[in-house]
């Protein structure tokens, strides 16, 4: 399916089931907004990279305006729907403020591997407790999907866009895998070199009885 969609480009990525709460502020995105709560219609947040709208977003629907202030700012709930593909960027809409897209959406694979799953799972928490962060899931392990996770492996802007234009649940899990495997050993390390420093300058007990 193509279809026109109104855009509201932002330095995140969010993935399909986000919530994610934004405060509006711009003239341009009060005027998307109202008009996306008056038509029940959604909107894309295509990502922002290096200042440039790149070639994937997600669709996004309002669950709920949480405040509205006198000037007409806004502060609203909104949850992701559907990865879509950018074809044209439209810069120019008549009597609109905000910018608009003609899009796509790939076919997106849900089917999981549950070993997979519970591999990735186990490695974040052990980042996290590397990290000393305590984090709780919202849903039950086994619900768990990428991208439910992905925001939580420590990736980068660029890394969590790469894993947005991946179409197969496996694939992400896997693409999540491969980076903990990699960025585990080095937090491991670098907490250790921290305890180093943290000794230095300290009285310590040594020994070297038994040379």
């Amino acid at each position: 399916m193509t279809n026109f969609i109104p855009i509201f480009p932002l330095g995140i990525v969010v993935y399909p089931q986000e919530q994610l709460n934004l405060h509006i502020f711009e003239p341009r995105y009060k005027q998307l907004i109202s008009e996306c709560l008056a038509e029940q219609k959604p909107f894309g947040i295509p990502t922002v990279i290096n200042k440039k709208i790149v070639e994937y977003g997600t669709l996004v629907e309002v669950v709920r305006v949480e405040k509205t202030y006198g000037n007409g700012e806004m502060d609203i709930v909104t949850k992701g729907r559907s990865v879509f593909r950018i074809l044209e960027v439209i810069r120019s809409i008549p009597e609109k403020l905000y910018d608009g897209a003609i899009v796509n959406y790939p076919e997106n694979h849900a089917k999981t591997h549950a070993r997979l799953r519970q591999q990735v799972l186990h490695a974040i928490r052990e980042l996290h407790h590397i990290l000393q962060i305590n984090k709780q899931f919202p849903k039950k392990d086994e619900e768990l999907s990428a991208y439910d996770l992905a925001h939580h492996a420590g990736l980068s802007l660029e890394e969590e866009y790469e894993l947005l234009h991946l179409f197969h649940e496996m694939q992400r899990l896997e693409y999540l895998k491969r980076h903990l495997l990699k960025v585990i050993p080095l937090m491991a390390e670098m907490e250790k070199l921290k305890e180093r420093v943290k000794l230095n300058g300290h009285f310590r007990n040594l020994s070297a009885d038994g040379l």
